[in-house]
This record gives structure tokens, sequence and C-alpha cells, in this order.
């Protein structure tokens, strides 16, 4: 058997590969552009991918393909009517990254609602040093007990953002833009009430046509003045232009974004003109990547691999 990995880098070089060695021949390429996988793929039994488009162009020349596995949750990239015209299995990973990025939502609303850049910045510039009191109040923060947190897309990374909010004391509200029944135990609204009642709104849905574009100019303009944003979701799910006016405005107080339509960043996303940090951070699509999570991710694929080759010999 033939594994090949088309972008291992996007999985971390600190990560244990070994177990697939035991497989069989193992390639690793830090990056594949497409125009490179054709060569790459040609006596491929396994490939294995993040953001590598999957389909006709890329792994034709791949005959002896039979299952690819995305290193990921979303298959975007993948061509799944080319998949199963050629009789080509896929996987992809669920479940492996809700910890650490329910974990990073509450990391970038704290950063945000406790001003926590600016009051580092306050002692490393020495002013905390001979102040005249104990304490600072130029900037003020609030708590989450008592505030209305509203969570788009409650799959089960929603549903653990929204567990955790709730032993902080906050009142969770969600909605569904696929328009799936209420989940039980979960207070689900329509998308007007989300908007205008909700203190904290974050994001935790998929990309798709429910989705896109769903976070716009008229979304923004619903929310407080005092809201704060937050997107773990997809990049595309928000209009970054009318983000970036929200902002901007003053029509929200803060946004954390740790997912962008192009990434890496292009050079004419307007968020890049906003330096306040009280205002805005953005994170590099890191909120899925914790060093358990991608334990996680490599040690299911491991498993996936396996038990595909073992059904295929016993059928």
């Amino acid at each position: 058997m033939k594994i090949v990995f088309l972008d291992v880098k996007t999985i971390g070089e600190d990560m244990d590969l070994t177990g697939f060695d035991e497989l069989g021949e193992v390639v690793k390429y830090g990056y594949s552009a497409p125009e490179e996988v054709p060569e790459r793929v040609t006596d491929a039994d396994v490939v294995i991918t993040n953001k590598v488009p999957i389909n006709e162009n890329t792994i034709g020349t791949a005959k002896n393909l039979k299952l690819v596995c995305v290193a990921a949750t979303g298959t975007n990239n993948l061509d799944k009517e080319y998949l199963d015209r050629r009789n080509i299995a896929w996987r992809n990973v669920a479940g492996y990254s809700t910890e650490t990025v329910a974990q990073h939502t509450f990391a970038l609303l704290f950063y945000l609602m406790e001003k926590l850049r600016y009051y580092d910045d306050y002692v490393k510039e020495e002013r905390y040093v001979n102040d005249i009191i104990f304490t600072h109040f130029e900037e003020y923060f609030t708590e989450v007990y008592g505030k209305t947190w509203g969570i788009i897309g409650l799959g089960a990374i929603g549903r653990r953002v929204a567990d955790i909010a709730k032993l902080f004391g906050a009142n969770v509200i969600y909605y569904s833009a696929s328009g799936r029944p209420a989940q039980e135990g979960y207070h689900q609204v329509d998308f007007d009430t989300l908007l205008t009642q909700s203190d904290i709104v974050s994001v935790h849905a998929p990309l798709n046509e429910y989705t896109e574009n769903l976070m716009n100019r008229e979304a923004f303009a619903k929310m407080k003045p005092t809201s704060i944003f937050l997107n773990l979701g997809r990049g595309p799910i928000v209009v970054e232009q009318d983000l970036y006016e929200a902002l901007a405005s003053g029509q929200i107080a803060a946004a954390g974004v740790d997912v962008l339509c192009k990434e890496p960043m292009s050079e004419d996303n307007p968020l890049r003109a906003i330096k306040d940090s009280r205002k805005l951070i953005i994170t590099p699509h890191i909120a899925w990547a914790g060093v358990e999570a991608r334990t996680r991710l490599v040690a299911i694929i491991l498993k996936q691999i396996r038990e595909f080759f073992e059904c295929d010999i016993l059928q």
C-alpha cells in the first residue's frame, strides 16, 4: 500500500506519524499546489489531505486510488460526484476538535471583553510602576454572568460552547440557519431575535447555502452597539467589508475572528485596517489546532485507513 500526504504541514510537524509506516510506503509532501498533485498521486492507494482540491484534474491520473482521507471535518475540497464515479471512498474527521475550538472561543472572548492587550501593555510599558493607586480603571470590563449569548450553529462545538457559557451564568439562545427542529435543553430563536437580544454572538456553523454571507451589513445593524461578535465557523459566513464597517463605525463593540474568506489572509482584506486590539483580534485559523486535537485527528485517520482496508480484504 502507498499512502501519500499532500499537505502534511497543515497537520503540524510535531505530530507522530510513524503509525502509518506500519501500513506500507508513506510519502509526505509539506504542501502541494493543484498542478503538482497528478504526478504525486499516480500510484497512491491512499491520499491524505487537508485543503488540497480533490477532483478529476488533481487525481485523474491516480489509477490505484481507493481512499481519500480529509484531515479535517469540512469536505468542501472534495468533488464527491467524481469520487463516486471512480468508486473511490472518502473519509473526514469529526469531533476531534470540539474541546479546543470551544476553548479558543472563550480565549477570544476574554481577550476582548477584559481588554487584556491594553492591561498587558499598561504593565509592560512600565506605567504600573509607582502608579498612584494599586489598581487601574482606564478600560472597564463586564461579566459574562447575566449576558445573553447567541450561538449560530448548534452542532457539537456549538453545544459545548453553550454548556460552558451557561456555567458562567449566561443566558444562551441559538439560531439554526438550516431550520432544523429545536434541540432539547437549548432555546432556539429566529435570526432577528438572536441578533437583537445577544450581548455575545458566536458562529460555529458550517459553510453552506444557508450560512454563506449570513453575517452581513443588515445583520450587524441589528446587533447591540455593546455586543461582541466571534467567528469560529467559516470565513465566508461573514461579509468582511461589512464587519469592518460595523467595527469602524461602532455599530458593534468588538470582534474575534479565527477564520477568513481567504486563507492565508489576502492583502486586500478590509480587516487589516483595524489595529485597535480592543476592537478586533484575528487568529490564523488555529482554534482547531490544540496538540491534543491534532493527536486525535492523526489517530482517527490511521484507524480509518486500517478499518477500510480490513473491510476491503474481508469482502
